[in-house]
């Protein structure tokens, strides 16, 4: 998408070899004009699927996850909970993943009133690095009896094996924009 990729270009920072920062725009501030064009990107793509239900995970993906869901006629957003919560219904379908960002593994939790099994569910997210937030995500819907019908991403770092282990096993994947390797500071995008 030629609107992100020129976000990443003038305001992405790259970080060692691995850290992608679009902290300016994508998951700190939230330039909202792009995040809209991408919802509708990410809408036209997987109108056809027929999703019911967004679902994503806290927090930087909520920005998108709701984007898309205006986009696709106002569905239903759910975001998994990374800590437990007082008002968090104890009856609730987890998952154990690891954040490759800060390097530890955390329980996502989504209550089960709000995944009704039959449900047909759009993953969307900001990142897939290694990908264990969107198979985290994919197995709290196979645990409601719910169906994954895709997965959206915002960036994917197309260096780590997230995004080709999905494909290969045959998810649906749309990756908005792909990073092929962080040199020297600069980000530099697979299509480069």
């Amino acid at each position: 998408m030629q609107e992100l990729r020129e976000a990443i270009k003038k305001y992405g920072e790259g970080i060692g070899t691995d850290i992608v920062k679009v902290s300016s725009f994508l998951n700190h501030g939230l330039n909202t004009a792009l995040l809209f064009k991408m919802g509708e990107k990410i809408a036209q793509h997987f109108a056809g699927d027929k999703p019911e239900l967004i679902l994503t995970v806290e927090a930087s993906g909520i920005a998108l996850a709701m984007t898309t869901a205006h986009a696709l006629g106002n569905l239903p957003v759910v975001f998994c909970k990374k800590t437990p919560a007082k008002n968090l219904n104890e009856a609730s379908y987890t998952a154990v993943c690891t954040s490759f960002t800060r390097g530890t593994s955390y329980v996502m939790r989504c209550d089960k009133a709000l995944l009704a099994p039959g449900t047909r569910v759009l993953i969307v997210d900001d990142f897939l690095a290694n990908g264990e937030a969107v198979r985290g995500l994919m197995d709290i819907v196979r645990k409601a009896g719910a169906t994954t019908i895709g997965v959206a991403i915002a960036i994917e770092k197309g260096f780590q094996p997230g995004g080709k282990q999905l494909r290969e096993q045959g998810v649906p994947l749309l990756s908005l924009s792909i990073v092929r390797e962080i040199r020297n500071g600069h980000i530099i995008l697979a299509d480069d």
